[in-house]
């Protein structure tokens, strides 16, 4: 936490709210909201080299956005070598002047074929990572990709966003590989990993059942080829996961007949 006399206020009082107060219309980005205000905390002064940022509970409640958000957020940070994670202690700040940023440039979201470029990078990458994740697992990580799954489930069931959950069960898997650079490049990935909530009106808003059953069948077979230790067959299902969602991006493109 800053320490005393830092004016970062994290219930009620005067502090930036990004989603109270700078929401457009259409689609909003709180990642880039949230990592915009704690990257401008730094920037101004507010938060020093040294000090502790709020933890994620904390920020989460602040900012009014899931754990995921705030994640996300603090790994543009890291990205810019103005945060550093340090192992049972929290996120501190290492830089107050951002550095060269993320290896590549933010995808433009609003075109699709931005969208399907991000989902080839995915499945050259994520292909390797199921393979690893079903050698690798340790019974708990089987446990906690299961658990990950039957969110989804639970969500499609209620009616709810599952953009949160679907990246949390990559997120899982990428923790299954035993190896952190997997978490890593989807962090740095983001909001743009799950990319069909980029193309809806709202953020917030429920993708149609229908889509999210058959995303959703292509996610139980990645979870049981891991589960049953078949690397090639886990390797299979993420092509066809992946390549499945390149290819229906694809007929958005293609001409209505």
């Amino acid at each position: 936490m800053a320490p005393a006399g830092k004016e970062f206020e994290m219930a009620g009082g005067a502090s930036r709210n990004p989603r109270g107060t700078e929401r457009r219309e259409g689609r909003v980005n709180l990642v880039g909201m949230v990592g915009d205000d704690l990257r401008r905390r730094i920037v101004e002064g507010e938060l020093s080299v040294g000090d502790k940022l709020p933890s994620e509970a904390e920020l989460t409640r602040h900012y009014e956005v899931s754990r995921t958000v705030v994640r996300e957020a603090i790994a543009s940070l890291r990205y810019d070598s103005l945060v550093e994670a340090r192992q049972g202690a929290g996120v501190f700040v290492r830089n107050n002047r951002p550095a060269g940023g993320s290896p590549f440039p933010q995808p433009d979201m609003a075109r699709i074929s931005s969208i399907i470029e991000i989902l080839e990078l995915r499945a050259a990458v994520e292909m390797e990572a199921a393979a690893l994740a079903a050698a690798r697992r340790s019974p708990a990580q089987e446990e906690a990709i299961m658990e990950r799954y039957d969110d989804i489930d639970a969500l499609i069931a209620e009616g709810k966003p599952t953009r949160d959950a679907d990246m949390a069960f990559h997120l899982a898997i990428a923790d299954a590989t035993n190896n952190p650079r997997f978490r890593e490049f989807l962090e740095l990935l983001g909001i743009s990993a799950i990319p069909r909530a980029m193309l809806q009106p709202d953020a917030d808003a429920a993708t149609p059942k229908d889509y999210l059953l058959k995303i959703q069948e292509e996610h139980r077979r990645i979870a049981e080829a891991i589960s049953l230790r078949d690397e090639e067959a886990a390797r299979k299902a993420v092509r066809v996961h992946l390549i499945g969602s390149q290819q229906r991006y694809r007929s958005r493109l293609r001409p209505e007949g």
